[in-house]
């Protein structure tokens, strides 16, 4: 698990493909302080775990899903990537709950500068990831934890200060940049839950009317 609070930007030094198969060797300094074999690391808000490293790098696996699901396999040598190690137990949950489980792609239509921030307008892939995605909620966007400022049928905006941008590869996307994007986990549980769960008399079907109706919304 993650908590969406990226340690410091890597940098992408060889990839290797083979069909929808890659390797991805990473440059790094701080999150190879404490690096084992197996660790999972978070490369651009994609959960990947460490099949080799030395003093200055780092190797991971990328499997045919995660090809298919991320943006992973358009990146080029060079291109700097968020890295943030899993969180430790006796770490503060600075952001929110992050699996590095990413739920469509996305694509940013827009950036525009507001005063000290930067709006960034992000319009999914999957437009149907948007029922996860609320105003004022969290969402993922390359690994980094941010608040959802507004959400429309299509897209969703977010507002970021100036440290995010410093410290992130945001500082580099533009308009027509491609992003991984993962909601909030709580309300795609939620929403399990209330698919074919019965209330407790009656036989009838756990929903928000019943929800509201017996004083829990």
């Amino acid at each position: 698990m993650f908590t969406g609070i990226i340690e410091e930007l890597g940098v992408m030094k060889r990839i290797t493909k083979q069909g929808q198969a890659m390797v991805l060797t990473i440059g790094a300094k701080k999150i190879l302080e404490d690096v084992k074999l197996g660790d999972s690391i978070s490369v651009n808000g994609v959960c990947l775990t460490v099949v080799a490293f030395n003093d200055s790098s780092f190797s991971v696996d990328v499997m045919p899903e995660t090809f298919r699901r991320t943006n992973l396999e358009r990146l080029s040598v060079g291109a700097p990537v968020n890295l943030e190690r899993a969180m430790a137990a006796n770490g503060r949950f600075g952001g929110h709950i992050v699996q590095g489980h990413v739920d469509s792609t996305g694509t940013i239509t827009s950036k525009v500068p507001e005063e000290n921030a930067v709006v960034f307008r992000v319009e999914p892939a999957d437009p149907g990831i948007l029922r996860y995605v609320i105003d004022h909620g969290s969402i993922t966007i390359d690994g980094i934890s941010l608040t959802v400022v507004q959400v429309t049928e299509r897209s969703f905006t977010v507002s970021i200060i100036p440290h995010t941008l410093a410290e992130t590869v945001l500082q580099y996307k533009k308009a027509g940049d491609e992003v991984n994007l993962e909601c909030d986990v709580l309300g795609k549980y939620i929403e399990k839950l209330l698919q074919g769960r019965t209330a407790p008399k009656g036989g009838s079907q756990l929903s928000e009317a019943f929800l509201a109706e017996h004083g829990f919304m």
